[in-house]
């Protein structure tokens, strides 16, 4: 049951949280309309985790927070603030987390531009996301053609993605990956992706 279903972005449950294996961070929504969500969501987080809360003005949102490891790629976005960041890592670092932000431009999210696959390798659309503080990570850009193809969800090493980029589909495919597509086109319209509908407890 989505809790926010009188929200008008109620769906995309993604950005009200960050839950991590010792912590839930609950998001601090970069736009007006959806800053009652988070606090719908705390006491069902409360059940899984211990919570805490990124204070306003500052903003965070779930979408612009990418896990491998250890690591938090944390994107610098219309919806996510330095100061956001700067909250969210002094949450995090006392559990052993290094926080990476990561410019984006011409997306709302992080996650539109980059997720990782199940072996840690990135796919990117280079066109949405500054590569220099990626240095380290081995990227695989999506094809031209599929510039959304990069927004992917792994439920164990179970990659689902949106039906509509065959070609990114494709190629993952023949990366040994067990690939689950799925129908998107309305979510599409709102620059929904995979990862925006879901919120994961590991």
């Amino acid at each position: 049951m989505n809790v926010n279903a009188d929200q008008p972005d109620g769906t995309f449950i993604e950005d009200t949280a960050i839950v991590l294996d010792e912590i839930a961070v609950l998001g601090s929504m970069g736009a007006a309309s959806r800053r009652n969500e988070p606090a719908a969501m705390e006491p069902i987080l409360r059940e899984q985790r211990e919570v805490v809360r990124i204070d306003p003005p500052a903003t965070l949102e779930g979408g612009d927070v990418l896990r491998i490891g250890r690591t938090l790629l944390v994107g610098c976005s219309q919806r996510t603030s330095a100061a956001g960041i700067t909250q969210f890592a002094a949450i995090v670092e006392r559990f052993g987390y290094r926080v990476i932000p990561i410019p984006i431009r011409e997306c709302l999210h992080l996650k539109t531009a980059c997720t990782a696959l199940p072996d840690g390798r990135l796919l990117i659309n280079p066109a949405w996301i500054h590569r220099a503080p990626l240095a380290e990570f081995d990227l695989i850009e999506t094809p031209a053609e599929e510039p959304w193809a990069a927004n992917l969800c792994l439920v164990g090493s179970t990659v689902i993605m949106a039906v509509a980029h065959i070609r990114t589909a494709n190629m993952i495919d023949q990366m040994g990956f067990n690939v689950r597509p799925v129908e998107l086109s309305e979510f599409a319209k709102a620059e929904g992706g995979v990862t925006c509908l879901s919120l994961l407890i590991p």
